[in-house]
Order: structure tokens, then C-alpha cells, then sequence
């Protein structure tokens, strides 16, 4: 009887032993943080999204882990917030929006569809599942960015450059004349990249796609909706670009923001990503990439 009561102690425990040793070898894809770096889950992240009026996303373009947590995110919105949702994203520039809106309103075929928005490269591997996800759900769908044509005439010419379009250009983008605060420390690391190319266009650039953004998602969300947007992560680090801009048009929009950052170990929380966003999406460095 002892000999049977030993033996079924041992098994415990070497199956105890078994366990930690499994829980060791697990590889997290990826951790969340609040802003001062306590480790979060994603029903907290959803909790706060819940209180949000405008929701963001920073991404990187080309992370996996990214995508997949922005389809989550989508779903789980949708279930929350049924047909006051809104969605967009900077993948899709604002003289796409006729194309979508035609997609989604079943009068042109997918494929006349892809054929003709300026699709990006990785659109059907990252992006198109949540595109079909809202066009199958009935959520509206915005394209928030600038023409990349006027934002790459602000880079060679200067943000005056704009004033000589035609006024039918102008209901792509942003209300002229546009602000751009150079004091914002994302501004102001851009403008140290950009050091010796001699003006300050680069910044111009990047400002007129954070003002377009900003004033799409403004003049489609209504009162008791809710709007979540995709965007790269230096759109709206630090609650900067897009949410400055945003903010300047509705200061009283409740934002929350999210964004992606690429450590050794996710676990561990780096210091430097203090302040970044509400919640800082954490992922393994090594983590592959869509291209």
C-alpha cells in the first residue's frame, strides 16, 4: 500500500515537472502592455476599445501578427457595436472610395474591383480579409489617405505646391491651408532623418497623409458611432499625426490608440515604449514578415 502511494506521488510530481517544462518551451507571439508597461491581455485592450469613439491601430505593414489581431479586433468590434461601426484605413487613398463603395454595393465584380484600386502589394495576403469581412457585415468602409500623387508633389515642391490643383483635386485631401507642428517629436524625428536634404518637405509629406486622415475619419463618423482605423504605427505614436490633427477638429473624440513595436523578447518590457500608445503590441523581432 505504501509502495502504491509512493508511485502515485512520483507520477504527480514528474508530471508536474512535465507541465513546467512545456509552459517553458511555449514561444509567445506576442504581448500586450498599458502605456507604463504592465503586462495587459487583449480582453483589457477590448474592454477600453469599447469606451473609445475612434479607435487606431498602428501596424507594421509587413508583420503577420499585425493582421491577424486587426481581424480579431474587427470581428470582436463588430459583435460590440453592430452597425454603428465604421472602419478604414490608410491602405486605401480617398479616390479609391467610389470603387469601394461600388464593390461593396455588389454593382462591380471583385476582380473589376482589384484590377482597378491602387492596390497595395501585399493587399491580398494582409489586408483583403478584412476588406471582404466588412463588405460581407455591411460595415462601411473609408479610405482615409491622401492621393500618394499630391503627397509626393508636396515632397518635391512644398505644401503651396497643393494650391495650384484644380478644385476637384481638392476633395481628396485635407482643407487647405493645412497646419504642421514641428515641435511633435514624430515630426521632429523625421525631420533629423532628413537632415542635409536642405527643406522640410519630407515632413510636409507626411503631414498632408496625417491631415487627410484625420479629416476623413471626421467627416464620416456621426454621433453614436464608432470608427476603427488601421494605419502604420507612426501615424499615431505618442497621439501624434493623425490623432493631432483629429483632435483639432473634435477635442472632445474619446481615442485610444495602439501600437506595434519589435523586441528581442516580448516579454520584457522596454522602457522606451513608455507613452507610446494606450496599449503597446509587443512582437518577437524574429517574427516573419508578409514580404
Amino acid at each position: 500500500m505504501i509502495f502504491r502511494f509512493s508511485f502515485f506521488i512520483s507520477c504527480l510530481i514528474i508530471f508536474a515537472l512535465n507541465i513546467q517544462i512545456m509552459e517553458a518551451q511555449q514561444k509567445a507571439a506576442y504581448q500586450l502592455f498599458d502605456t507604463d508597461g504592465n503586462p495587459v491581455d487583449y480582453g483589457d485592450l477590448l474592454k477600453s476599445a469599447a469606451e473609445a469613439d475612434v479607435i487606431f491601430f498602428g501596424e507594421f505593414h509587413d508583420n503577420p501578427i499585425c493582421h491577424w489581431l486587426q481581424m480579431e479586433m474587427l470581428i470582436d468590434l463588430h459583435k460590440k457595436f453592430e452597425d454603428q461601426l465604421i472602419f478604414g484605413a490608410e491602405f486605401f487613398e480617398a479616390d479609391d472610395q467610389l470603387k469601394i463603395d461600388e464593390y461593396f454595393s455588389g454593382l462591380i465584380s471583385q476582380n473589376n474591383f482589384e484590377r482597378e484600386a491602387r492596390l497595395w502589394n501585399n493587399y491580398k495576403t494582409d489586408y483583403k480579409s478584412m476588406v471582404e469581412y466588412a463588405k460581407e457585415n455591411n460595415i462601411p468602409f473609408i479610405a482615409t489617405n491622401v492621393p500618394r500623387r499630391y503627397a509626393n508633389l508636396v515632397f518635391r515642391e512644398g505644401p503651396e505646391a497643393l494650391n495650384q490643383l484644380p478644385e476637384a483635386s481638392l476633395k481628396y485631401m485635407a482643407d487647405l491651408p493645412f497646419e504642421v507642428d514641428f515641435e511633435l517629436q514624430t515630426y521632429e524625428s523625421m525631420m533629423e532623418m532628413a537632415r542635409g536634404r536642405g527643406n522640410n518637405n519630407f515632413v510636409y509629406a507626411q503631414a498632408i497623409k496625417d491631415a487627410t486622415m484625420a479629416h476623413f475619419i471626421n467627416i464620416n463618423l456621426s454621433e453614436n458611432q464608432v470608427f476603427y482605423h488601421i494605419n502604420g504605427s507612426f501615424h499615431t505614436n505618442f497621439k501624434e499625426g493623425i490623432i493631432w490633427y483629429l483632435l483639432q477638429m473634435n477635442p472632445e473624440l474619446r481615442i485610444l490608440n495602439i501600437s506595434t513595436v519589435l523586441e528581442e523578447d516580448a516579454n520584457i518590457w522596454n522602457e522606451e515604449n513608455k507613452g507610446l500608445a494606450d496599449f503597446i503590441l509587443a512582437i518577437p523581432e524574429r517574427m516573419s514578415r508578409s514580404y
